[in-house]
């Protein structure tokens, strides 16, 4: 439990809860320490209802061919903009899905099935829909996993796995139909606090198309687990529990702007806080959903090459600063080409101040494979200016599923899934090294 008293609570595939401790970031926007419980649960009947997902909509950066009207934009024409939760939910029940992943094992000649449930939602009329990474995490890891899709009309498909990126919690699977009414997505940059938002899911693995209304309650929530990865979060109080994952956030005209994903729970009881929900802003993953669409992966994701870790409270003691420290370099990665060696402490990414190995990768992330910056090092009591290329992240499924393991409080370990390079807990044996 950390100092707030909250931690990371999953349901996994058996349905027990398994506590991770979440670690609180140097920076995190709206002051939350925060705490996700990434809302998957198995059952073995009872098939969730996501929620409306549309073809998305063209921006300037990329331009996806997904379609562009469907029921709830053209109810919302009829009635001038906004539409009721009643007229909403008829609209958009026929883009919700339902997925189900079934895992067999056979344990000293004894087959065991299990399944979990979550949400999703079409894309475009032929079939592609989105969810979650973790709802679908068991067929993107192992072989011999049935997906399935089930709509409100009682249609059912056997979908094949697209791809996915888990660091940003997304996925898409394909199911063979034509003729399937896809959503239309929506503007998350757009939102103001207090707008009324919806969202249809599959709670609790059975409670079928379940519609539940909230309002936006925050925006900019900056969410970071135990494993180091940050996300940026829409905070709303639509009631969300295990089974929502990969259902929409739509707001009240039917457009999706965001994709349910997690909600804040108590680590010191078995009761999850009420109201405190969280969705992926549609704006961060629109284009995301269209490399893998097209690629199976997401494309053009940076990657610097290096193992970092923050630099010890005792370093700090003797004057080294602050910074993202250095504790290993990929070999013929676009890092070593510019010079960077093990040791350095970067202080600076093209002129923004970098104090730890959080700051180092949201300002990595932010960047695309290709792009020209500027880093300052400090090594041995000098100050030193280098440029780096950024290399291109390889983020398909056969990558983010190799064999290494984040590296566990000051030990070494491989830095998966996020490359290959070392990490080690530098100076206080309580920081693991992440590479990015």
């Amino acid at each position: 439990m950390d100092r707030y008293g909250y931690t990371f609570e999953y349901v996994d595939e058996n349905g027990a809860r398994a506590v991770k401790k979440a670690k609180r970031r140097g920076k995190t926007l709206g002051t939350v320490a925060a705490v996700l419980a990434l809302a998957l649960v198995c059952g073995l009947s009872g098939f969730g209802g996501a929620a409306l997902y549309g073809r998305m909509n063209p921006t300037e950066d990329a331009a996806p061919a997904f379609d562009t009207v469907n029921s709830a934009e053209k109810m919302a024409a009829l009635t001038g903009g906004e539409l009721s939760a009643e007229d909403l939910y008829e609209a958009v029940l026929p883009s919700c899905v339902g997925i189900t992943v079934s895992t067999t094992v056979n344990i000293f000649g004894q087959t065991t099935t299990s399944a979990a449930s979550g949400s999703g939602f079409v894309l475009t009329a032929d079939g592609y829909i989105a969810t979650n990474y973790h709802v679908i995490e068991e067929a993107a890891e192992n072989r011999g996993v049935d997906i399935e899709v089930a709509f409100a009309s009682g249609e059912k498909y056997t979908a094949a796995l697209v791809g996915g990126d888990q660091e940003n919690d997304v996925a898409v699977i394909k199911i063979d139909a034509a003729g399937l009414t896809p959503v239309t997505l929506g503007s998350s940059g757009s939102l103001k606090v207090g707008e009324a938002v919806y969202t249809i899911g599959n709670p609790l693995g059975e409670l079928t198309y379940s519609l539940t209304d909230g309002i936006v309650s925050a925006l900019d929530r900056v969410i970071s687990t135990e494993e180091n990865v940050s996300m940026n979060m829409l905070q709303t109080n639509c009631a969300i529990n295990p089974g929502n994952s990969g259902g929409p956030l739509f707001d009240s005209t039917g457009r999706v702007v965001g994709i349910v994903s997690a909600k804040y729970t108590n680590a010191s009881s078995t009761v999850s806080a009420e109201g405190l929900g969280f969705a992926i802003p549609i704006d961060d993953v629109k284009n995301m959903l269209s490399d893998i669409m097209e690629y199976g992966y997401v494309t053009g994701k940076p990657i610097l090459g290096v193992s970092v870790t923050n630099v010890s409270s005792a370093m700090l003691r003797y004057g080294i600063p602050a910074g993202a420290a250095v504790e290993a370099v990929n070999e013929g990665s676009c890092a070593e080409k510019a010079g960077i060696t093990q040791g350095d402490i970067i202080t600076e990414f093209d002129g923004a101040p970098i104090e730890s190995r959080d700051a180092l990768v949201s300002a990595v992330s932010a960047k695309r494979a290709g792009d020209r910056v500027t880093l300052t090092v400090y090594r041995q009591g000098e100050t030193l200016e280098l440029t780096v290329t950024l290399d291109e992240k390889d983020t398909s499924l056969d990558a983010q599923t190799s064999d290494g393991q984040t590296g566990n409080d000051g030990g070494y370990g491989y830095g998966w899934p996020f490359g290959n390079g070392y990490g080690y807990g530098y100076g206080n044996g309580r920081d693991a090294g992440e590479s990015l």
